[in-house]
């Protein structure tokens, strides 16, 4: 384990502002709320070395069960609040405001004298939680969860937080990301007489903490991430403490704030914090453990790390556009995507248009930079469920309909640049298409605000295999001739980089170059999220559907084998 070294980190101020939302489930006032003593303004800290399922072809049948869009998903988010008395109602709203990084369960778990409560369930956050389960999580100590899986019948134990007890207390876990030797962990814990009731990697990391032979538990968690490799941003509850762990590399995002009153809020985008107005403070850095208890915030080296490897697709997709993640705005960064494409790549159009939600701040910069008018072609639905009932005649492009409708009045007999964030197996792109001209665009030129995706992801982003990537497969005008549009372009790979500049070595680009900063020790890794059915029970070689190849070039390594 490295050893931490003792520095002071500068306290920011905390916000002057107070809460006021207008949110009936948060102003209800708690009966004798937990009170945990807050960090003191002057704390001590010991810091670390260093920084930093597609929408497919309609299957005839009365009901269809349809995944949003074809895009990469993203996992999960995470919320942690140490030393405010509604600790339950501000994660529940902080679960809000990251509810577009997991959409098919929710939990919350706080601390109320000394005992860890949990309530989980299948669904949205609102689905989940409401006035009478929020007054059965008091205490003014909670971490929250929002998640993504495969579609699965049975997904409730799957869902986070997790709490376990060991013999020395009880932890609660939440956690975004994905780990690439979860295989053989499992099986040599497994070997070790450990019984795991979840397909989830979250499990492990409860396992090794609770045979580590370490007695305290902050060394018993830096133990444990020793043996992970990876992708996790994670923030644990014990009766006591909140702690934040973010990998060496960073993929996936946590930022750190504090309310007005002293709390002290850790969460996956910024986003959250403004909604319960916590004040950002900073990242928590890869690499680094975050203590915060009745003595104050620490700050411990979890190993010495490399390079970080940040996800770039945290800019291109996945963080709300009025978040900053890995210290840059989400909207400037598409902003100037829209911007590159338009100088590169440029069409002569009448119109440009964005496929909602996550195209229209790059369309945004394409239009601004090219000088033509940017339009709402596409109107997206807010009210698409994942289950819908289909007539007995068949309808093309069922999905797409029921989620995007083309407006007429902007398309007809035009010229029509719409731009996308990506494209994954094109199966999407080539119905937008179609529906565009169907409205009766005159011409269709796609432009998409990332570079091509020709890779799996390891790192907490449910991407397809290899083989069925369309970049992977085919180049770029074989992609426009199966979509069908009049051109088509992408966001050039050194033109990304450049944008990013001196901060472009931070970042991971793996699903575009091929090249994995942690490379898959084991043949198959587990897929992001769960398997298609969490109650199934078997060996995990038993079980098909949760697996994603890993590169061709690395050998099968024996489960539980050194």
């Amino acid at each position: 384990m490295a050893a931490a070294t003792s520095q002071n980190l500068s306290t920011l101020s905390p916000s002057s502002t107070t809460l006021s939302l207008n949110t009936s489930l948060f102003n209800k006032t708690l009966s004798k709320p937990s009170s945990l003593p807050l960090p003191r303004p002057g704390h001590k800290t010991v810091l670390f070395a260093s920084y930093n399922n597609p929408i497919s072809d309609i299957v005839l049948s009365k009901t269809t069960h349809h995944d949003d869009d074809d895009k990469p998903r993203e996992e999960c988010g995470v919320v942690g609040i140490y030393g405010d008395p509604e600790a339950s109602r501000l994660c529940y709203l902080a679960l809000h405001a990251l509810q577009h990084r997991g959409q098919e369960g929710a939990g919350i778990v706080t601390v109320h004298n000394n005992v860890l409560q949990s309530i989980t369930g299948v669904g949205l956050v609102s689905d989940v939680f409401n006035e009478t389960k929020l007054d059965q999580l008091p205490g003014s100590l909670a971490i929250g969860h929002v998640r993504y899986s495969t579609a699965g019948q049975s997904m409730l134990k799957n869902v986070q937080p997790f709490v376990a007890s060991y013999r020395l207390g009880s932890v609660g876990v939440a956690h975004n990301g994905n780990l690439v030797n979860y295989r053989t962990l499992r099986a040599k814990l497994e070997e070790n007489g450990s019984i795991f009731n979840t397909t989830s990697d979250t499990e492990v990391v409860l396992h090794l903490i609770a045979t580590s032979k370490h007695k305290p538990f902050i060394l018993r968690i830096i133990d444990a991430c020793e043996k992970i490799e990876g992708a996790y941003s994670i923030v644990f509850v014990t009766e006591d403490k909140l702690v934040a762990v973010r990998d060496p590399h960073g993929f996936r995002p946590l930022v750190m704030g504090r309310r007005a009153n002293g709390a002290v809020v850790f969460a996956s985008e910024t986003s959250a914090l403004d909604l319960i107005e916590a004040t950002y403070e900073r990242e928590v850095y890869p690499g680094e453990v975050v203590v915060v208890d009745k003595e104050g915030v620490q700050s411990l080296c979890l190993v010495s790390h490399p390079q970080p490897k940040q996800c770039i697709f945290e800019h291109i997709y996945f963080a709300l556009p009025n978040s900053v993640v890995f210290g840059r705005s989400v909207y400037e960064s598409r902003r100037h995507f829209g911007e590159i494409l338009a100088t590169e790549s440029p069409a002569d159009c009448d119109v440009v248009i964005a496929v909602p939600d996550s195209g229209v701040v790059a369309a945004l910069g394409y239009a601004a930079k090219s000088g033509v008018p940017f339009q709402q072609g596409l109107i997206r639905s807010h009210y698409v469920g994942r289950t819908f009932i289909e007539p007995s005649q068949k309808i093309r492009d069922f999905g797409v309909k029921l989620k995007l409708s083309p407006v007429r009045a902007v398309l007809e007999g035009k010229r029509v640049v719409v731009v996308d964030d990506s494209i994954v197996r094109g199966t999407t792109s080539s119905k937008i298409v179609r529906l565009l001209k169907e409205a009766g665009a005159k011409e269709v030129h796609m432009r998409i605000a990332s570079p091509p995706i020709i890779g799996s992801c390891y790192y907490g982003v449910d991407t397809p295999s290899s083989e069925e990537l369309i970049s992977n497969r085919m180049s770029v005008e074989e992609i426009r001739d199966f979509i069908g549009s009049d051109s088509l372009a992408f966001l050039p790979f050194d033109s990304l980089k450049g944008y990013l500049g001196n901060e472009s070595h931070n970042f991971c680009y793996a699903c575009f170059s091929g090249n994995y900063p942690v490379e898959p020790r084991e043949l198959k890794v587990k897929r992001v999220g769960d398997f298609v059915d969490d109650g199934l029970n078997g060996s995990l070689e038993s079980i098909d559907g949760g697996w994603v190849q890993a590169n061709r070039n690395l050998k099968e390594v024996k489960v539980g084998g050194n």
